[in-house]
């Protein structure tokens, strides 16, 4: 494709008015042409965001069957998700969807069979971690067996303070979710196990969460996960992942930055939040997301498939909250186009 890929932003909220930004300023290759949202008022600042050069649209089937864009950028809240994919695979139109893929398993495996039976990948999931400099340092190991066999992840996943309305449901599928997709993009096994213990409670979170919990996991070869999940954590953000191997152990995620010593003090600054920690992992996202498609090829990045898995894993995790006991993975057969 020589032009521009253009692309329609489908929700104006905090995320997608992040990619406006990153599509429009930092990505090559792309130009958002299209905004869609019920709100008008967010829909014309999203607008303004893009140059004034976004059409503005407030129903997204709408936007699909104009024919007016090349690729869509779907950030809406995930039980919006369903309808949206299954027209635009019914278009053969490519999307990048903002996980959750969709709200729930069942749903989510629809979506993976209607794109299996078209047989070729037209939807890329938003696991930016899967782009990060040091993620992808770690999965090397796992690849080229240089330090032996993989045996444990232990993870650390700290948030400042939750949103409004946070539940401890919303910790595993708004935050554990990364730390589900992380285990399977480093080991390249399915997770087949999940239970999560409670403890002592942060009286940062006012008795509505049970703050911190601790998410044990189990994949396909016995190798044990175990992460700590803190959303009152009121330092900073922080995402800290260790693995031990046969011959070595392997950390990222420490803190990075500037080492300062003035004045008698000493020390660095930790990262806000998630938008500062992985800016960078967002935009190789995009960027390769972007080139792909003009270059006429699928998507390679997190699949509908890895959408379905960590659906299914989420659901584990809750019902491990729950009911205290572990709680089994079970997927089903794997589609060929996402065996490749």
């Amino acid at each position: 494709m020589a032009n521009n890929l253009r692309i329609a932003v489908i929700g104006t909220g905090r995320m997608g008015t992040d990619h406006i930004k990153r599509l429009t300023h930092r990505i090559a290759g792309a130009d958002v042409t299209g905004v869609v949202d019920i709100d008008a008022g967010r829909a014309r600042s999203a607008a303004v965001l893009a140059g004034d050069q976004a059409k503005i649209w407030d129903d997204p089937h709408a936007a699909l069957a104009s024919g007016e864009y090349d690729a869509f950028v779907l950030t809406t809240p995930g039980m919006l998700h369903y309808d949206v994919l299954m027209d635009a695979l019914g278009r053969r139109l490519p999307v990048f969807c903002e996980k959750p893929l969709t709200a729930d398993g069942p749903t989510a495996r629809e979506i993976v069979d209607a794109e299996a039976e078209i047989g070729r990948r037209l939807i890329q999931v938003g696991f930016m971690r899967r782009f990060d400099a040091g993620y992808r340092r770690l999965r090397a190991f796992f690849e080229d067996g240089s330090l032996g066999a993989p045996l444990m992840l232990h993870c650390r996943h700290r948030n400042p303070d939750p949103p409004p309305n946070f539940t401890d449901a919303l910790m595993i599928y708004d935050s554990v979710v990364h730390e589900m997709d992380g285990v399977r993009y480093f080991t390249g096994e399915e997770i087949t196990e999940i239970s999560v213990r409670r403890g002592r409670t942060t009286t940062g979170g006012d008795g509505k969460l049970s703050d911190p919990q601790q998410v044990l996991m189990r994949t396909e070869s016995d190798v044990l996960v175990d992460v700590e999940i803190f959303v009152n954590a009121l330092f900073g953000y922080q995402v800290h992942t260790e693995a031990v191997f046969e011959r070595g152990i392997v950390d990222i995620g420490n803190d990075e930055g500037a080492y300062i010593r003035s004045a008698g003090r000493w020390g660095g600054e930790v990262t806000p939040g998630f938008e500062q920690r992985f800016a960078a992992a967002f935009d190789a996202e995009f960027q390769g997301w972007v080139n792909r498609l003009r270059a006429g090829a699928a998507p390679d990045g997190p699949s509908a498939w890895d959408g379905y898995a960590a659906a299914v894993c989420c659901e584990a995790g809750v019902a491990a909250q729950q009911t205290g006991a572990a709680t089994a993975v079970y997927l089903g057969d794997k589609p060929a186009l996402y065996r490749a």
